[in-house]
C-alpha cells in the first residue's frame, strides 16, 4: 500500500487510553480515573430538557454560556477562558499554535503520556527530564531546557503528587516560552496554580470536567490565560468545537460547586481508606492529591496482578514502561468497589 503519511506520523506510536469495556458488561472499572459518582442532578435536569432547536443550529463558537458561568466560579474575566472538546483539545491547541519542527516541548517524566503524542504529531522536538527522588521537580533542568512549551501536570499522573506553587512561579518567571499547568485533577488537591495566570502572561492553566464533575463522557475542558496568549489559540481552534449540549451541561455542572465538592470529599475519604488497606497488604503507596493511587505490589509483580484482576472483571491501569512496570495505578472507586478490590487482591496475593 502506498505511504500517505508524514514521516513523523509513520514513526510515532498511537496514544493508548485505558480499556473501555462494552456497555452491559459488569466490571469494576478503576483504570481511567473516572469519578465513581454520577453528575450533578442539575446536569441531568438540563439533559432531560434538551430542545431539538439546539441541535438544528450551530452552537456558540466560543462556548459563551460556559465561559460566563466559569468566570463567576473562578473569579476571572470570561475572555480569559478558552473552552475545548475535553482538556486534551486545549493541550493540542497549545502545541499547534506554539510549536513546529525545530521548536522544543519540555516536560518532566513520568507524566501524562499524551504530551509526547501531541508533540510527535506536530513534528516538534521533545526533551523529557526525569523527576528527582520523591518526585522533586527538576527545576533548573527544565529552565535550562527552555522549551517553546513546557508541560507540568499538577497534580501529576501517574504519581499523584502536586508541584509546589513556588516551583511553578519560578518556571513562569524564568522561561521564555509557554508554561502549561495541567490541573486535570485539581478538584481532589489541596492547592492550585490559577493565580499565576494573572501574574505571568506566558502561563495557561488547563482544567477538565471529566474528573471532579463526573463528565468524562461529555468531553469538556477549558484553559485560563491572559487574552493575549489565548488570541493565538483561538486562531487554530475549530470553528464550532463545543457542541450545544456539552456547553449547556457543562454550565450546569460548574455552577453546582456544592455537589462537586461533596463528591470530591467522598473520593478523598475513600482514597485515604484505600491507601491504608493496600498498605496492610504490604503495597507501597505513594501520597496522592488525585482520585487515584500509584502503588507497588510487595513482590513487584504488577503485570501479573493486573492480568489476574482483569480475569476477575476488575480493571486497573498497568504501564509497561521503565520506572512504572512494577507499579499499578488504581482509580479510587466507591467504598464498596474498593472493598471488592482489596478482598480480591488479598485472595490473589495469598
Amino acid at each position: 500500500m502506498k505511504n500517505y503519511f508524514r514521516s513523523n506520523i509513520d514513526a510515532m506510536a498511537s496514544y493508548v487510553p485505558g480499556e473501555q469495556p462494552q456497555r452491559g458488561i459488569q466490571v469494576i472499572k478503576l483504570n481511567s480515573n473516572e469519578n465513581p459518582y454520577p453528575p450533578s442532578p442539575a446536569v441531568l435536569a438540563v439533559l432531560q430538557n434538551i430542545e431539538g432547536e439546539w441541535l438544528r443550529r450551530y452552537p456558540e463558537p466560543l462556548g459563551g454560556e460556559f465561559r460566563r458561568a466559569a468566570s463567576k466560579v473562578l473569579g476571572v474575566p470570561s475572555d480569559w477562558i478558552i473552552v475545548g472538546n475535553g482538556s486534551d483539545e486545549v493541550l493540542n491547541l497549545v502545541i499547534r499554535a506554539c510549536t513546529e519542527p525545530g521548536r522544543k516541548v519540555v516536560y518532566p517524566i513520568p507524566t501524562y503520556v499524551l504530551y509526547v503524542t501531541l508533540t510527535q504529531m506536530q513534528g516538534a522536538k521533545i526533551e523529557e527530564i526525569p523527576y528527582g527522588e520523591d518526585h522533586k521537580l527538576p527545576l533548573e533542568e527544565l529552565i535550562a531546557a527552555n522549551g517553546a512549551v513546557t508541560f507540568i501536570a499538577s497534580p501529576n499522573s501517574p504519581s499523584g503528587h502536586i508541584v509546589p506553587i513556588n516551583d511553578l512561579r519560578q518556571l513562569a518567571r524564568r522561561l521564555s516560552g509557554v508554561l502549561v499547568i495541567d490541573e486535570a485533577y485539581v478538584d481532589f488537591a489541596e492547592d492550585n496554580a490559577l493565580a499565576l495566570v494573572k501574574e505571568y502572561e506566558n502561563v495557561i492553566v488547563i482544567r477538565t470536567l471529566s474528573k471532579g464533575y463526573s463528565l468524562a463522557g461529555l468531553r469538556l475542558g477549558f484553559g485560563v490565560a491572559n487574552p493575549q496568549l489565548l488570541h493565538g489559540l483561538f486562531k487554530v481552534k475549530d470553528s464550532y468545537n463545543i457542541d450545544a449540549i456539552a456547553c449547556a451541561l457543562g454550565t450546569a455542572a460548574i455552577i453546582d460547586q456544592d455537589y462537586k465538592n461533596a463528591c470530591a470529599a467522598k473520593v478523598k475519604a475513600s482514597r485515604t481508606q484505600l491507601a491504608k488497606d493496600l498498605k496492610k497488604l504490604n503495597f507501597q503507596v505513594w501520597d496522592s492529591q488525585t482520585n487515584f493511587l500509584l502503588v507497588q505490589p510487595p513482590q513487584e509483580n504488577a503485570e501479573y496482578l493486573y492480568q489476574q484482576l482483569k480475569e476477575r472483571h476488575i480493571l486497573v491501569r498497568y504501564f509497561p514502561q521503565p520506572g512504572l512496570d512494577n507499579k499499578l495505578r488504581i482509580t479510587v472507586g466507591t467504598d464498596a468497589q474498593n472493598q471488592v478490590l482489596v478482598e480480591t487482591l488479598t485472595q490473589i496475593c495469598a
